[in-house]
């Protein structure tokens, strides 16, 4: 049995409504990633939020079918091993079991055929550690460790839409209150459909029923409310992904336009290892691997990740000139107003 439909003047917040159920944790996730926004903001450091990973949309309320956004979560996962070691904090919101900082490096590895106690012992105090199995991995313990002890990664998880866009909503206002310094890179592969509450079916969908069609509704662009309304002193990164390569810089500028933020990551479904173009409204930069380093898995993100950071560095550096040189007139202001005002007690002493 479908739910009834609500009223046409439900409330729409940014456009999440009542279609969207609202997560039972969404606000003591929001808290979370507020106080880490705020510790890590009057430390003078840049916070960014990473999305990651595909969403989930169900077909029934008691979900056994869905369709899925699939996204390993690799350039998120990359992505955020690169900001932590350039200096930022990190809100990593990433789907549910999708790849993961520094425990990607070893996806496929059998963990227990890596690892063996001293001497065969069952009590044995010490692992050992097959190396080749798990490369460089006393470099990447180290790495994590560090992290985890500055509290660096704050990660925070999602499976269907709903709740990705809730938790987005939540991080972009957590992150709002530390202004120019806050980034958002926004690499989950989002649905573009869904099917609302109120017409979703409670139960499993019988194929006893026939064929099966499905009506479903666009998903609200969160990027517009994020711009304008939730950090707008924010730097937004989106992500562009076409299959044809004659409109994606004609569709990452009307991004741009539309959307009024600061860079958008435009690729192409079947070179998307090889070929990434960063967007802005001044330039276009296109970062080219060849077949070879594909291949041997070089990855784009080094290169696209030099991009942004150097973006985001300018702007920041941009709004400190221009806050020194408006408290600069400022003093210069006051100083001119306290001389007229010393000449003008000149003046009457005088008569």
């Amino acid at each position: 049995m479908a739910h009834s439909e609500p009223s046409a003047s439900k409330a729409v917040d940014g456009g999440l409504s009542e279609e969207f159920a609202v997560p039972s944790h969404a606000e003591e996730v929001k808290k979370l990633m507020a106080e880490f926004a705020e510790h890590h903001g009057s430390a003078g450091r840049r916070v960014v939020l990473i999305t990651s990973g595909g969403t989930k949309v169900p077909l029934e309320s008691r979900t056994v079918r869905f369709l899925d956004n699939f996204s390993s979560g690799r350039r998120g996962a990359s992505s955020a091993e690169y900001f932590l070691d350039s200096g930022y904090a990190v809100i990593f919101l990433h789907r549910h079991r999708s790849l993961y900082p520094y425990t990607r490096l070893y996806t496929g590895v059998s963990l227990l055929d890596s690892i063996r106690s001293e001497s065969g012992k069952e009590d044995a105090g010490q692992i050992l550690v097959d190396q080749n199995a798990l490369p460089n991995i006393a470099k990447v313990l180290k790495r994590y460790q560090a992290v985890k002890a500055a509290g660096l990664l704050l990660p925070v998880e999602f499976n269907t839409l709903s709740e990705y866009l809730h938790l987005l909503k939540a991080a972009a206002q957590a992150l709002s209150s530390i202004g120019s310094k806050a980034m958002f890179y926004l690499a989950a592969a989002v649905s573009d459909f869904y099917i609302p509450a109120y017409e979703m079916p409670e139960h499993k969908i019988q194929s006893s029923n026939g064929p099966l069609q499905i009506s479903m509704k666009m998903v609200p662009k969160m990027l517009s409310p994020l711009v304008k309304d939730w950090a707008p002193k924010a730097f937004v990164i989106s992500f562009k992904l076409e299959t044809d390569p004659s409109i994606l810089l004609e569709r990452a500028r009307r991004a741009l336009e539309t959307y009024n933020h600061q860079a958008v990551v435009a690729n192409v479904l079947d070179t998307r290892r090889g070929y990434v173009v960063v967007v802005t409204k001044d330039t276009q930069q296109e970062l080219v691997l060849t077949d070879e380093e594909v291949q041997k898995e070089v990855t784009l993100h080094v290169g696209l990740l030099f991009i942004i950071l150097f973006q985001h560095f300018l702007l920041l550096f941009i709004i400190i000139r221009i806050r020194k040189c408006q408290g600069h007139d400022l003093l210069l202001e006051r100083k001119t107003k306290i001389t007229m005002q010393s000449g003008k007690r000149s003046n009457y002493h005088h008569q």
